[in-house]
């Protein structure tokens, strides 16, 4: 894993690395590798929940503002800053989950909690319904793919956090009558 984490890390491609490389740079045979996590997307999604695990453990349990406790207004922008912290430290890993028809990053656990999450910080300002399609909206703002298009584009780590904090204001402004 931690083999794997390293050439994620140091990727500039996600789908530059493969499993022979881990195998390799761990020490390791290609099969044992297999054996252990029968593809590479089961690797992406094991190396994925090891990388979230202390955020979700501070999300579940933690303090405010990241844990539950806080309110909204200032609990989302820290949830969602350090989602975009993690895309940025991890960028070629959450891309190489991305890309991966299977490996949906809406088909894992990370992502139903962010969005169970986000959703409940959203419901009193904009109702049950309204919360669900805007948690879906804000989390897509830090999507890898996106985070990695716009520093590819020359935007700062402070000029995303800038943009995120600013979406967030905007959207705990409006209320569920608010509609257009």
């Amino acid at each position: 894993m931690a083999a794997a984490a390293r050439l994620f890390r140091d990727a500039a491609d996600p789908d530059s690395v493969k499993m022979a490389d881990i195998a390799q740079a761990a020490g390791a045979g290609k099969g044992t590798v297999f054996r252990h996590f029968t593809d590479r997307i089961g690797l992406v999604r094991a190396l994925v929940v090891e990388e979230t695990q202390q955020l979700r453990e501070q999300v579940v349990d933690g303090p405010p503002p990241l844990g539950p406790g806080a309110p909204a207004a200032e609990r989302l922008p820290v949830l969602l800053g350090a989602l975009l912290d993690l895309k940025l430290n991890q960028l070629a890993l959450m891309l190489a989950l991305e890309r991966t028809g299977a490996g949906s990053p809406y088909l894992n656990p990370s992502y139903d909690l962010w969005h169970s999450e986000v959703a409940e910080m959203l419901v009193d300002v904009h109702g049950r319904e309204g919360a669900d399609y805007l948690a879906h909206a804000l989390l897509a703002a830090v999507r890898s793919d996106l985070v990695g298009h716009l520093t590819s584009q020359g935007a700062s780590p402070e000029q995303l956090h800038a943009g995120l904090r600013r979406l967030c204001a905007s959207v705990l402004a409006r209320g569920a009558n608010d509609v257009a």
